[in-house]
């Protein structure tokens, strides 16, 4: 059962913790640009809470609006924060 193996590999099942910085997909697109060349990747965002295994409350900084997103829109974010207040 290659495809179970190859999938169970590769699936996120950690998750992120309260506190890490995530980038969030979320692909917008403006019309008469390249869908190729935009940008799908917004953040970096702060994990607020996890509220289940695969859904969890993200925020941008500390007055911007909660958002609830599922696992899959999260990528972990390894850069350096341009401001502390994340």
């Amino acid at each position: 059962d290659r495809m179970k193996a190859r999938y169970d590999r590769l699936a996120n099942s950690a998750g992120f913790q309260e506190g890490d910085r995530v980038w969030l997909y979320h692909p917008t697109r403006t019309k008469g640009k390249s869908p190729k060349l935009q940008t799908s990747w917004e953040g970096p965002y702060r994990v607020v809470t996890r509220i289940n295994d695969v859904v969890y409350r993200i925020q941008r900084h500390t007055r911007a609006r909660m958002m609830v997103v599922h696992l899959d829109r999260l990528a972990p974010y390894s850069g350096a924060a341009r401001d502390e207040q994340l």
